[in-house]
């Protein structure tokens, strides 16, 4: 069991860390298509990882950023989320970095979220204020890998659709935010009213249209956004450590940019099998099933978050600006933390067929 306390979209854990000191790595996790911290592949590493160093585990704090809408997380204007809108995830790391200023910041993603944590580096280069990053999963090349998804009956009819389903009944229980908003309420009335919704259904009535901030969005089209968005085209611009790793046999991500765009800074990885974000194995001595993806993540996250020395980034300044924090020079963005938190307990995350994906 693992134990998180939310501030509204970022859940941390451990809930009581004031006995860990201030550098103390902190691991900042983006989850997949419509999942949360409570997620199995997530409390899978986060579990072991924050357990102290003397019961076997790296002794790290974690926070899980919650895409708006997913994990009980209120919709307060009219957007969603999307695999190529990075502010919220920059605006997460406003706060984190703030609240601890003197931890390193080990970025850990998953499906959707490893492709916005991927656009992220690459957008802020030498200013990322993660100190490195493991994706996986990663969709990369957007257009090609939902044109393959689409050419296989199970892909089209299991994955896709149920892909798609997920994202419908997520949209439904925020529909009533999108009222005052002409353009994105159009949509989204549209979009909850399709019958066997694909993914790229999905995309092409709701996310090129509410998946992010003006501009870029809206897109014209669902390929528009796949191509804005991919994280594959981006490689060459990422200037912190980066792990990725990917699975031959993943029925959702068949187009993998294992050249990296010869970017030194990238370590891409490419295992057998494992399918997507599964990497089962059995635990002999348990009768039970493990993920064995926890061992070289864990091995990353310790090498880069105690063994790699970063020369001192220069991150862009914070500073408070009417009650919200900013960082010098992105004015559009701000956050400020409200009244209240609550702790949660449990694994409970949403019910459907490939909830999390």
């Amino acid at each position: 069991m693992i134990c998180f306390i939310s501030a509204r979209g970022l859940d941390f854990t451990p809930v009581d860390d004031s006995h860990l000191p201030p550098d103390t790595p902190i691991i900042v996790v983006l989850h997949g298509l419509t999942g949360g911290s409570y997620e199995s592949y997530v409390r899978a590493i986060l579990s072991p990882a924050c357990v102290p160093l003397h019961q076997g585990g790296l002794g790290y704090r974690a926070v899980v950023v919650n895409f708006r809408g997913c994990a009980g997380v209120p919709v307060t204007s009219p957007q969603l989320y999307s695999a190529g809108h990075t502010d919220d995830l920059r605006q997460a790391l406003f706060y984190i970095s703030h609240r601890y200023p003197g931890a390193p910041l080990l970025g850990l993603s998953f499906s959707l979220g490893a492709n916005v944590m991927t656009r992220y580096v690459a957008e802020e280069g030498e200013l990322s204020r993660l100190k490195s990053a493991c994706v996986l999963g990663c969709p990369w090349n957007l257009a090609a890998n939902a044109s393959k998804l689409l050419d296989t009956y199970i892909g089209r009819h299991i994955y896709s659709q149920g892909m798609g389903r997920n994202l419908v009944n997520l949209l439904k229980r925020h529909v009533g935010t999108f009222a005052s908003d002409h353009d994105v309420a159009k949509a989204a009335a549209v979009t909850i009213a399709l019958t066997k919704p694909t993914i790229d259904m999905f995309d092409e009535h709701f996310t090129r249209i509410g998946g992010g901030s003006s501009p870029p969005w809206p897109f014209a089209s669902a390929n528009d956004y796949y191509e804005y968005s991919s994280s594959h085209n981006v490689l060459n611009k990422v200037k912190i450590p980066l792990l990725a790793i990917n699975a031959a046999d993943d029925p959702v991500v068949q187009d993998v940019p294992m050249d990296a765009e010869g970017n030194g800074w990238i370590i891409m990885a490419l295992t057998p099998c494992g399918g997507h974000l599964g990497w089962f194995e059995p635990d002999e001595g348990w009768g039970q099933i493990r993920r064995w993806i926890k061992r070289p993540v864990f091995e990353w996250l310790r090498a880069t978050g105690d063994d790699f020395v970063r020369s001192p980034p220069h991150w862009r300044p914070l500073h408070e600006e009417g009650g919200f924090l900013k960082e010098v020079g992105i004015d559009r963005l701000g956050c400020k933390e409200l009244d209240g938190s609550d702790i949660i307990v449990g694994t409970e995350g949403e019910a459907g067929l490939l909830a999390g994906l």
